[in-house]
């Protein structure tokens, strides 16, 4: 999950703050001491993460693009230059542009917003920009929501009590909950000091870069792992008290299955798995793109003679075109895979699928499955021509039929072209004509779509006008019998609207 990190360098953030010491500090200072203890902390585990600096007062500049190197961020921060007034929109937008043109809008995205709560003055400032939010052109809307999953993380180098006496927290509030609302505003306690603002950037810390050690299990092999980035509780919205469910520490592989049998599952996360061993240094590798507003997956190779299994499940899993079925907690599954994102270099990814103890129904439950030495015969064959997947249900629901489904517009234009198509080929087509014809019928009824049934009416009618001299009469009649049923039922009068009832051909005799 790539980071942002959004450093407000306005002149406010030049005022001093009263030291006992005789060098003097601006808060300026202390942001930028906070932010190399946070840079310290990912490049020791968080060194596959891609983070980028920008800087921002009445206009905003990309200082370091999305980079693995900390000491190019490090350096940036310790050439920080000051300008004028603070502008939080128009760094927002700054961030919105680069992430989108990196990232995309499916990855999730970390913004660490650093400020001393000063919001400006006048136009452009953030109360000024909240105030106008709803009164503005499409053309210049607030960037707020992301086109892409964010997390907001705003630091604040000043103390509770500052924010609230300017007003400035109820803002940084609204701004959050317009972010989505999955992050934290973070103040300093007590004095304005090099201690405060340690503890500010450790709760950053804790809550957001904490990593996740966990050890992987499959027989008697185990390996120790940390996982990137660490997974969220997930809570299941249908339960009537939902509890959050935590990734276990223990994760024990179930069993492996063929990447074309597990096919392409719905997941609810993707994680990083990087296998952890004493004296081996880890590849500077690329985190596989993902395609879910969920978070990112991917894992690393390890240089070092010590054996390892996870570096062995890896190139197995590789190799072999499989996927590890893994148990998370109770009654939740997830899987592990290679993902290559290079020709040169591959991921080991984890993903994790909905709870419960079915997540993929073609599979069946995960606890039935076993291995094939148990099976009276291979379910693969002989020559692993066949797959005992998908398995079938027992019995056939009663909503697994054919229906009309009308998601997209396309879909219902197919629809009317082929009633068309059959009607220039009258009376050849009678047949295949009304039974499209119907069937178009139904479904407009089933939703209320009375407008459609008069639309293809006219459809209709303007078709029998277009008829050439060498048509065959019946094709005029059949068209105009057609158009006119489908006018008696737009009307809606139960006559003529019954849904079990059904359009029949117009009975006309031309043998003489």
């Amino acid at each position: 999950m790539p980071t942002v990190v959004l450093m407000d360098v306005s002149l406010s953030m030049t005022r001093p703050v009263s030291q006992d010491g005789i060098e003097e500090f601006q808060r300026k200072n202390l942001a930028v001491h906070g932010l190399n203890m946070l840079f310290e902390h990912m490049a020791s585990n968080y060194r596959l993460e891609f983070t980028a600096l920008m800087a921002f007062s009445s206009l905003w500049e990309l200082l370091v693009p999305f980079t693995r190197d900390y000491n190019a961020l490090q350096e940036a921060l310790s050439n920080l230059e000051d300008y004028d007034k603070t502008c939080v929109e128009s760094a927002l937008n700054g961030v919105s542009n680069v992430v989108q043109q990196e990232w995309g809008s499916a990855c999730p995205c970390q913004v660490v917003l650093v400020t001393d709560g000063s919001l400006g003055i006048g136009k452009g400032s953030l109360r000024h920009s909240l105030l106008t939010m709803k009164q503005r052109a499409d053309d210049k809307k607030f960037p707020l929501p992301f086109p892409f999953p964010t997390k907001m993380f705003i630091l604040c180098v000043a103390n509770a009590e500052e924010l609230q006496m300017t007003g400035a927290m109820d803002n940084l509030e609204e701004l959050l909950r317009l972010s989505g609302g999955d992050g934290q505003i973070f103040s300093m306690e007590g004095l304005l000091c090099m201690q405060s603002v340690q503890a500010m950037f450790g709760k950053l810390i804790d809550r957001a870069y904490s990593p996740f050690h966990a050890v992987l299990h499959c027989g008697n092999l185990s390996s120790d792992v940390q996982v990137f980035p660490r997974p969220e509780p997930f809570v299941v919205d249908e339960e009537v008290e939902p509890m959050p469910l935590t990734v276990n520490t223990d994760l024990e592989i179930m069993g492996f299955i063929e990447i074309a049998d597990i096919s392409s599952p719905p997941v609810i996360s993707r994680h990083l798995v990087l296998p952890i061993a004493v004296n081996k240094e880890v590849d500077d590798v690329g985190t596989g793109a993902t395609d879910e507003p969920e978070e990112e997956a991917s894992a690393s190779q390890m240089a070092g003679k010590s054996p390892n299994f996870c570096v062995l499940l890896h190139g197995s899993l590789k190799v072999e075109g499989m996927v590890a079925l893994v148990q998370l907690g109770p009654e939740w599954y997830g899987m592990l895979y290679s993902q290559a994102d290079s020709k040169k270099k591959s991921n080991l990814m984890m993903s994790l699928f909905e709870p419960g103890p079915d997540p993929l129904p073609w599979l069946g439950k995960i606890s039935h499955l076993g291995p094939i030495s148990e099976a009276a015969e291979n379910p693969y064959g002989e020559d692993d021509s066949k797959s005992p997947f998908p398995l079938q249900p027992q019995v056939k629901r009663s909503y697994a039929q054919n229906v009309t489904v009308w998601i997209k517009a396309s879909g219902l234009q197919t629809d009317v072209q082929k009633i068309l198509r059959n009607a220039r080929k009258l009376p050849d087509k009678t047949q295949t004509f009304y039974k499209e014809l119907n069937r178009l019928r139904k479904a407009a009824l089933a939703f209320g779509f009375w407008e459609l049934l008069k639309g293809v009416a006219d459809l209709l009618e303007r078709e029998c006008t277009l008829l050439p001299d060498s048509a065959h009469p019946d094709a005029a009649f059949q068209l105009s019998h057609a158009a006119q049923q489908l006018k008696l039922a737009s009307t809606g009068d139960s006559q003529y609207a019954a849904f079990d009832h059904n359009i029949v051909p117009m009975h006309t005799d031309f043998s003489s």
